[in-house]
């Protein structure tokens, strides 16, 4: 069998875990032949690929990063690969892809899927947001990113007497945010899912410092935004990929907060550093056992799915499924995180 794999969307620790893991699985078990596809569609589109042997994979388990490179595609482009996905195929030689990305990336493999392309996608994303899994590698490294910086940012914010708002990744899905504000003991968390009213720090920030205590840490997704008519913050553009350019919640709610309460209050936006360096054991694993699934998979031709985490075990759930709709956090998690604060 050969075996095409690519990484796309953002990049995520733990990527190159699944590379390998594919690899090895593929030379070792198989005696397949495995392909990588660089900078992720745009290589599968413009012929840019090379060899993937286990001399290729050596010492990447714990790098952060891919080796192969990602990229976002155009929908143009995207629509351009699924009217040709048999002619790549041949092109190829390919008797399987296995793209390792988030919900775009899962969605375009659907569509390449529909097209006729044997597919079998690995989910990936920071965010922790895509349906029909428990988890997605990455997502653990983000939040222990997130959390040692806050746990950072509680000893300064002390000293200095200051309320610190430490903005983290989180478009449409506040699961960094909750679980690393909780990691953390932030005094308030701000989420996607729920809209915040600012009167509602002020009022948590100004009770601390009447018992006494001098500093606060308020822990924001990135797609968090406030109630309508308690503060003013507009929604940006959309791009060329369909995302919406945030207006910088972390910032804006600093000065917010400052503004009201007289206080100083500085932003911390964490940014890329959740999505860089190494990867924590648990990605490493987990990673490593979604490229194992996968490869399995494609040698029973269970194609147009994904691996996906089901408490303990790894299962294979229909691309359609699994892209239907995001992951957000419910109310029965926020009531946990609130009785905390």
């Amino acid at each position: 069998m050969r075996i095409g794999v690519l990484t796309a969307g953002g990049d995520c620790p733990g990527l190159n875990a699944v590379i390998r893991s594919v690899v090895h699985r593929a030379l070792a078990g198989h005696a397949d032949e495995v392909i990588g596809f660089e900078d992720g569609f745009k290589g599968l589109l413009d012929g840019h690929y090379r060899s993937l042997d286990l001399n290729a994979v050596s010492g990447i388990l714990a790098r952060g990063g891919t080796i192969l490179g990602s990229s976002r595609l155009e929908r143009a482009r995207l629509h351009e690969a699924a009217e040709n996905c048999g002619e790549l195929q041949r092109r190829y030689g390919l008797d399987v892809l296995i793209p390792i990305g988030g919900e775009g990336t899962l969605t375009a493999a659907r569509i390449l899927s529909d097209a006729g392309m044997p597919v079998v996608g690995v989910p990936k994303t920071i965010d922790n947001d895509i349906s029909s899994t428990d988890r997605t590698f990455g997502f653990d490294t983000a939040v222990m990113v997130a959390t040692e910086a806050m746990d950072r940012l509680k000893t300064t914010a002390e000293s200095h007497q200051r309320v610190m708002v430490v903005e983290v990744m989180g478009r449409h899905a506040g699961w960094i945010a909750l679980e690393s504000g909780m990691a953390a003991g932030a005094h308030g968390i701000c989420l996607p899912e729920r809209p915040f009213d600012p009167a509602d720090l002020v009022k948590m920030v100004e009770e601390r410092f009447a018992r006494g205590k001098k500093f606060a840490v308020v822990c924001v997704a990135e797609g968090a935004h406030p109630a309508e008519g308690t503060m003013d913050y507009g929604k940006g553009e959309i791009d060329q990929y369909g995302h919406e350019r945030f207006q910088g919640i972390g910032t804006r709610l600093a000065k917010e907060l400052e503004r009201r309460l007289g206080k100083e209050a500085r932003p911390v936006i964490l940014g890329h550093v959740q999505r860089g360096g190494t990867p924590t054991a648990y990605d490493r694993v987990l990673a490593t056992r979604f490229g194992w699934h996968a490869v399995e998979a494609a040698h029973r031709g269970d194609y147009g799915k994904m691996t996906a985490l089901r408490g303990t075990s790894i299962e294979m759930v229909p691309l359609a499924e699994a892209t239907t709709e995001l992951k957000r956090v419910p109310e029965d998690r926020m009531a946990e995180a609130e009785s905390v604060f």
